[in-house]
């Protein structure tokens, strides 16, 4: 049987092989480090080969660059030992309760075997790399908020002086969970360029994430705004450039200093292939019949505008009327029907007026003779113990440009009470239109600077609406809070703890308000990046003695569902798939999407657990390579698959 490899694909490897698929001549072999030949690229017969002319030393070309970028490429094509390790704890273990004894800070996750949502702790660039394993170009949207670099919310700090294959933080502050967490001020000569080597390798392996229809939003201010879309250029492809939203956030500066008043952010959008991109239209209900702020004109000189509407919520019925009529109302084939407004109100018509602003009569921005023609468009919306008409203009049209949505705080406090833990969050309003244009009802979407978790937040909202099975996969770095924040004070020790949290009593909150949303998916599996199960001497037995290797290769401290996990990831197993524990000849045999892999890391494991196992014909089956009970049971291993599922792929740790 073969290894597990546990390792995530190197990147170069498989661009080289690309490569001299193509350009056979291009291929060469150079030593490694330790003297090894391996194979490489000759990049002057390559330049070669993708000239007509003659390429002779360096030339002059339009290019954008800046310091360490080869770094930042290097990076993003290196692969990695980490894991992500399980947390299950569904009964929530809370640090404290709410004022209405809601317990929070549980660190664990929802619905662990039937939720198909993740929540994934730790550095977004190593769980990018893990998830490039089981979810490459199955990702159908992507949204990111990341720092805008203002030079105090820059916490990644990737260190390029490490060997390919290695990835360490500088030495600076570090947080209870071992990371970094490092200021990026302009004063420290570096301010784009650190920005730059951060964002570069996150956005090169989202893409690969990205499906052939896949669309990514991200979040931007001003101060990289420019660099932003130089970079999405380079990575998407500039024919792959969609839109760059414009956000008015409503914003209110004042004080010395501020010139301009800055109402604006930014989201750029890219598509994987533009060729193959679907953006949803917009459904143009538009709440337009009471807020008339583009109609200013006095209703003195518009008294077609002026009307009552009679409606009847009894029977939807709708009977517009002159304020100046004292004695008619007429229906639409001008049949007199009504002498008197009490004979109105005393069939249950309830009289809707545009409203007032200063004292003075608002005007509906349709007129009379327009609303009779188009009465039947018109919807009668409850709102504070009135109504609200709307129209509905016809058929779908294309998202805009600009839009306007405020910051998430008040969301926030509907969910958390006056005390909100986190500050700056998008609306959930704002991510559920980005969500409603940028997937479809089954998509899987991604946030990988999730933050207070307002993309989950809209995902289970939108799913809720329109009984969508949406999936979301949260990834967040557990960066502390400040000791003298809200959220420190409430006993929250990371952004994690309040992502988390909110996606509870976000999901407790929109079943109670969609009790016909039964099957809604509110859960979600919390996994945890960390190094890898297995000791150095798996990696590199030939660096290790005869008495080293006869060691347990796997580390003391690492469970058997670990192990699991980190199998999924090296077998491309989606890390959402169902898991099923079983027991086989008093054996724990774990049985992965219904009987896909199963795995046993057990010892002493017996011919009547493999056979049974065998019997059940699994695509995958991984053991330890100690598992087996004796030599004989060895011996048997191959002949019992060969006779029972002889197609069966087999792998030891």
């Amino acid at each position: 049987m073969n290894k597990v490899n546990l390792q995530t694909t190197d990147m170069v490897d498989e661009n080289i092989k690309r490569i001299g698929e193509l350009f056979p001549n291009c291929l060469t072999e150079v030593k490694d480090e330790n003297g090894r030949p391996q194979v490489a690229i000759n990049f002057d017969q390559l330049r070669q080969e993708l000239s007509k002319d003659i390429v002779e030393g360096p030339v002059e070309r339009y290019q954008f660059t800046w310091p360490d970028k080869r770094n930042a490429i290097r990076l993003a094509n290196a692969p990695t030992t980490d894991t992500l390790r399980p947390v299950r704890n569904d009964e929530t273990t809370p640090t404290g309760a709410d004022s209405e004894g809601n317990p929070y800070c549980s660190t664990g996750s929802v619905n662990f075997d039937t939720t198909e949502n993740l929540y994934i702790e730790g550095d977004n660039l190593q769980v990018l790399k893990l998830l490039r394993e089981d979810y490459l170009g199955k990702i159908k949207m992507i949204y990111i908020d990341p720092p805008y670099n203002t030079g105090n919310d820059f916490v990644y700090n990737d260190d390029f002086s490490q060997k390919t294959g290695e990835y360490m933080h500088n030495s600076g502050q570090e947080d209870e969970e071992g990371n970094r967490l490092v200021a990026n001020t302009e004063s420290n000569g570096r301010f784009h360029t650190d920005w730059l080597n951060m964002i570069y390798p996150r956005l090169k392996v989202a893409k690969d994430l990205l499906s052939e229809d896949g669309v990514i939003f991200i979040s931007i201010g001003d101060n990289e705004c420019t660099n932003l879309g130089k970079v999405c250029n380079e990575v998407f492809g500039e024919k792959n450039f969609i839109a760059k939203l414009n956000i008015i956030t409503g914003a209110n500066q004042a004080g010395e200093g501020v010139l301009i008043q800055k109402n604006v952010e930014y989201c750029y959008v890219y598509a994987k292939n533009i060729l193959k991109i679907s953006i949803n239209r917009i459904d143009q209900t538009e709440s337009s019949l009471r807020n008339l702020n583009d109609a200013p004109t006095p209703l003195e000189t518009r008294k077609d505008m002026g009307y009552t509407i009679y409606y009847n919520p009894r029977n939807n019925d709708m009977i517009p009327v002159f304020d100046y009529d004292k004695e008619l109302i007429y229906t639409d084939d001008e049949k007199i029907i009504y002498k008197d407004r009490d004979d109105l109100l005393s069939a249950g018509y309830v009289p809707v007026r545009p409203g007032r602003r200063n004292g003075k009569l608002h005007r509906w921005r349709w007129g009379f003779d327009t609303f009779k023609d188009r009465i039947k468009e018109i919807v009668m919306v409850p709102n504070k113990g009135g109504y609200t008409p709307k129209f509905e203009q016809q058929g779908f049209n294309p998202p805009k440009n600009i839009q306007n949505f405020t910051v998430g705080t008040n969301d926030l406090k509907l969910i958390f009470g006056d005390s909100v833990p986190f500050e700056y969050s998008k609306g959930t309003s704002f991510m559920r239109y980005l969500v409603g244009i940028g997937s479809k009802s089954d998509s899987v979407i991604l946030d990988f600077f999730s933050g207070s978790a307002t993309t989950a937040h809209a995902v289970m909202q939108l799913n809720a609406e329109d009984g969508g099975k949406r999936k979301f996969i949260m990834v967040q770095l557990p960066e502390v809070t400040d000791v003298k924040s809200e959220a420190h004070k409430a006993g929250y020790k990371n952004i994690c703890e309040i992502g988390k949290e909110r996606i509870r009593r976000a999901g407790k909150k929109i079943k109670e308000e969609h009790p016909e949303a039964k099957d809604l998916d509110t859960g979600f599996r919390v996994l945890k990046l960390d190094t890898s199960n297995m000791q150095d001497v798996y990696y590199t037995p030939s660096e290790f003695n005869e008495q080293k290797l006869f060691d347990d290769n796997i580390k003391s401290d690492r469970t058997e569902e670990d192990l699991l996990f980190q199998t999924m990831i090296d077998l491309g197993i989606e890390l959402s798939a169902k898991i099923e524990k079983r027991s086989i000849a008093g054996k724990t045999v774990w049985s992965v999407s219904d009987g896909y892999l199963m795995a046993c890391f057990g010892e002493e494991v017996n011919e009547t657990t493999i056979t049974e196992i065998a019997r059940q014909q699994p695509y995958y089956f991984v053991m330890r390579d100690s598992s087996l009970a004796n030599d004989q049971v060895a011996d048997n291993f191959e002949q019992i698959f060969n006779h029972y599922s002889k197609d069966t792929i087999r792998r030891i740790l």
